[in-house]
């Protein structure tokens, strides 16, 4: 099942659950606007060449949309379609004020020089630039961007509307960005599996970790993990995996990532064959890399009591069940990985202010934001008499649905 089924599918189970009038329930899973623009550019050698940009902008009934743009080879529009709708319950679960939105474009970042990603972003931004803005939809960076893209972004978005930082976040620091934005989905990841033990009388010290995924969000996980006294025994990312009973150096390991651009060859673990991670003896389970990596034929071997969704829509559905018969609990994507989207939304606040906090400020405002989450799901739990990722499910469609109505659009 790709990625947008299973989201649909996922919120029509919501929707019964919540008892959503059909009309209501039509109208919330249509996009607001769906977007696609070619963009063509001149490359360093002086030919032409041209590239699809996607924004879908899912849903604005809870204020603007908000979502990453991605710049990867296969950027499908049924995918781009699925993580604008998470978005919009993301963002709901969170209970920040935005919607959901998504985009990319169809390319390859690496066998682009940098001023070539430079013109495509500009040129991208020139014909979107119309559909976005700091009430109407706000970009931040995903697969393939970053902070720089976001930059020129902004710095083309200005040109057309004026300086306007808090048009995109997930931006330099000096342009504007947050003080704990790079770090933020990890440790959001770390405050989201807190919350869960606390619930069973656990902590993250004495626990067994494995990562799937040593980017950004499985490093960051790692090394907050492994600081609470957390034992992170096995990750992997595209170059390998490795293992190590004792607990793996993070510190080491990261540095060893930051010079060799992978795990592969680190001497602190032994190697393993990556395709075994997700079936490695742990406690818990953080699948931090691709989504539908756990599914029905790997699903019966996971040994882990716990999974945290730190990617986008990790487990499929099927596995769902296999995994539930198992009673192995799992923290759904649509709340665990939020700490990303929280942040910028501190980014947006601090933007319009014209006032930057410190980074205190924002990891205790992130802590008190996923904190409350997580009870606010609990709570959709045993309403509803349903699992961790119905509960988020159900919670974010009725937040979205509750401000639908009161706008005056479910007609």
């Amino acid at each position: 099942m790709n990625a947008l089924a299973a989201t649909n599918r996922n919120f029509r189970l919501a929707a019964r659950l919540l008892g959503l009038d059909s009309k209501l329930e039509r109208s919330l899973l249509i996009p607001f606007r769906e977007i696609k623009v070619e963009c063509t550019i001149p490359k360093d050698d002086g030919s032409l060449v041209s590239f699809v940009g996607f924004r879908v902008q899912h849903d604005n009934a809870r204020g603007p949309m908000k979502g990453g743009i991605r710049y990867h080879p296969e950027v499908d529009p049924d995918e781009v379609n699925a993580l604008a709708q998470l978005m919009t319950w993301k963002t709901a679960v969170a209970n920040i004020p935005y919607g959901g939105a998504k985009g990319g474009i169809g390319c390859n970042p690496s066998e682009l020089s940098v001023s070539e990603l430079e013109r495509l972003t500009r040129v991208f931004t020139q014909k979107i630039h119309d559909l976005i803005g700091v009430q109407i939809d706000v970009p931040a960076p995903d697969m393939g961007t970053g902070p720089q893209t976001m930059a020129w972004i902004l710095d083309e978005y200005s040109k057309f509307h004026g300086y306007s930082p808090a048009t995109v976040t997930g931006k330099p620091i000096d342009l504007g960005g947050s003080l704990g934005r790079y770090a933020a989905t990890g440790r959001g990841v770390l405050y989201a599996t807190e919350a869960l033990l606390k619930e069973y009388g656990k902590s993250i010290a004495g626990q067994r970790f494995v990562i799937q995924g040593f980017g950004n969000v499985g490093s960051w996980a790692a090394l907050l993990i492994s600081q609470r006294g957390g034992k992170v025994v096995a990750v992997s990312d595209v170059t390998g995996a490795i293992k190590s009973e004792k607990g793996l150096d993070i510190p080491g390991l990261m540095k060893h990532v930051k010079e060799n651009n992978g795990v592969k060859g680190f001497h602190g673990g032994d190697a393993v064959d990556p395709n075994s991670i997700l079936v490695e003896d742990c406690d818990i389970l953080i699948p931090a890399a691709l989504g539908g990596v756990i599914n029905r034929d790997n699903a019966n071997d996971i040994k882990a009591k716990f999974i945290v969704e730190a990617a986008n829509h990790p487990t499929d559905p099927e596995a769902d069940e296999i995994l539930a018969k198992k009673g192995v609990v799992i923290l759904p994507d649509i709340y665990a990985n939020s700490g990303g989207v929280t942040v910028s939304y501190f980014e947006w606040v601090q933007n319009i202010q014209g006032f930057m906090w410190d980074e205190e400020k924002v990891n205790a405002e992130l802590h008190k934001y996923m904190t409350r989450g997580f009870k606010d799901v609990k709570d959709m739990c045993s309403t509803h008499n349903c699992d961790l990722r119905m509960g988020a499910f159900t919670l974010g469609v009725n937040r979205v649905a509750r401000a639908t109505l009161l706008r005056g659009w479910g007609a």
